[in-house]
């Protein structure tokens, strides 16, 4: 009898005009099969907005979505979702498969950002005055999401579909060095992710991801896998990371007469025999 699958999801970005999810019930195929569904982040933007009821109504909508058509959801934070939960990251697989966001990764949270340079100042100010975090991924991860938190949403709370692509395009390609940015940090992903597993969990042999918005699997020197999830806004490239008692899976997830499923197998990597 096979094994019960944990599926990875990540950066649905519901409720913000660039994701390609506009219902939540597109999402139904996408969960068959799965025992446990975890949300890896960016499931929604949570944070300080000019309509604080629209938002509360988004999040009321996902968790009762959730709660009907997932056996078991499982929400982890992401710089968007701060509050979503008090879960930055989750061990499966005996320790085997680390499962965080990725804003962990920058010091500046998203160094592609008109935020970054603030968000960064107040990582390093927080970091300063507790010295021993920086060995510790927890408390690390809690002053990520402290910052995170604080920072407001901007074209993220535009309703107005016109206004949201100017403030968009304002706030993600201009000037445009911005776009140098983003593929700097998509390039540096995998080894900072890698790296992160060395240091803090070293029994890693799989990294799991999102944040950049860039779908890929990369096998590092070292032997550990990373693994991002891509995103569910343009261009549109997301993946489902299966995780079973003996193996990691990573399927195309893809939007087929308006409803996200399960598409080509892009990885298969097994795990230690008897992992739980």
């Amino acid at each position: 009898m096979p094994s019960a699958v944990t599926r990875v999801l990540s950066d649905l970005h519901f409720g913000d005009h660039a994701s390609r999810v506009r219902r939540l019930e597109q999402l139904r195929p996408v969960l068959d099969g799965a025992a446990r569904v975890v949300l890896n982040g960016d499931t929604l933007d949570t944070r300080p907005s000019r309509d604080g009821a629209w938002t509360a109504a988004r999040r009321a909508e996902v968790a009762e979505f959730f709660r009907q058509h997932a056996p078991e959801a499982t929400f982890l934070t992401g710089n968007h979702d701060a509050d979503i939960s008090d879960l930055h990251r989750l061990e499966l697989g005996a320790g085997q498969v680390l499962i965080t966001h990725g804003d962990i990764l920058f010091d500046d949270i998203v160094p592609w950002s008109r935020d970054a340079p603030e968000a960064g100042r107040s990582i390093a100010l927080e970091r300063a005055r507790d010295p021993a975090a920086a060995n510790d991924l927890d408390r690390l991860l809690a002053i990520h999401r402290r910052v995170a938190h604080r920072i407001p949403q901007r074209h993220q709370s535009e309703r107005h579909r016109l206004r949201f692509t100017l403030r968009y395009l304002a706030d993600t390609v201009w000037p445009p060095h911005r776009v140098l940015l983003v593929l700097a940090a998509r390039r540096s992903l995998p080894a900072r992710a890698a790296e992160l597993a060395r240091r803090h969990r070293p029994a890693a042999r799989f990294v799991v991801t999102g944040h950049t918005h860039h779908r890929g699997i990369w096998r590092r020197p070292c032997g550990r896998v990373v693994v991002n999830t891509g995103s569910y806004t343009l261009p549109l490239n997301p993946a489902a990371v299966d995780i079973s008692r003996d193996r990691v899976t990573v399927r195309a997830v893809v939007l087929r007469v308006g409803e996200f499923r399960l598409g080509p197998v892009l990885g298969e990597f097994p795990l230690a025999a008897g992992a739980p």
